[in-house]
């Protein structure tokens, strides 16, 4: 017995609900650990494994090549499932704005880094392409404090075909289909140019737009 009345410590004299504000606590502390964040997680591991694979033997050989093509394939899968499941089921979390989108460059930036190292790809195509993700992402740092530019529907068909083509240059192709995945990649590039535009674009609007609304204020 503590000698202080249920209703002198703010209560009604009903013990609460047991593990109530545990339960709470604890679901906050296992944030860190659910679904969408062990995705984004799977995605940083295999960035390694699949440079590893990639670069197996020499970088040309066809088995090796299939390895890392499943290795990047899992890691585009969880990259669409993790950022779903995480909007879906409220699972955003401090560690997910931050892990998500280095992961999703890590994987991106390694295989492009290594196509061009090993002579698959033109520098200038992963010069682009790497540039274009570095810019965007530090004018969204440069907008924050006047909102946050949303992701378009154009911004979404660039990852897609950004990873379709460079899973196309990852696997050992020949014939038709190395010729098919030139133009896939060209298209990555021109989709890639553009949306970064129209990102620039919105966010010299949204920029504009706190500025005038900061002096209205004043």
């Amino acid at each position: 017995m503590t000698g202080v009345p249920a209703s002198a410590a703010g209560g009604t004299g009903r013990r609460p609900a047991p593990g109530a504000k545990l339960g709470a606590a604890a679901v906050n502390q296992a944030s860190l650990w659910n679904i969408a964040n062990i995705l984004t997680m799977i995605r940083l591991v295999l960035v390694p494994g699949f440079v590893l694979l990639l670069l197996a033997d020499g970088g040309y050989d066809p088995v090796w090549r299939a390895w890392a093509w499943a290795a990047f394939a899992v890691a585009m899968i969880t990259d669409i499932f993790d950022g779903h499941l995480a909007r879906t089921y409220n699972l955003v979390t401090d560690f997910g704005k931050i892990a998500d989108p280095i992961a999703d460059k890590a994987i991106m930036g390694s295989a492009l880094i290594c196509l061009s190292w090993l002579g698959d790809l033109p520098w200038w195509v992963t010069g682009v392409i790497l540039g274009r993700e570095l810019g965007i992402t530090l004018m969204r740092f440069w907008v924050i404090r006047y909102g946050v530019i949303p992701a378009s529907r154009g911004g979404k068909l660039k990852t897609l075909v950004q990873g379709t083509a460079v899973g196309m240059y990852v696997l050992a192709l020949t014939g038709a289909l190395a010729s098919l995945r030139f133009w896939v990649m060209a298209a990555a590039v021109v989709l890639t140019v553009v949306t970064g535009l129209d990102y620039i674009r919105q966010a010299v609007v949204l920029r504009r737009q706190g500025l005038e609304a900061e002096r209205a204020a004043r």
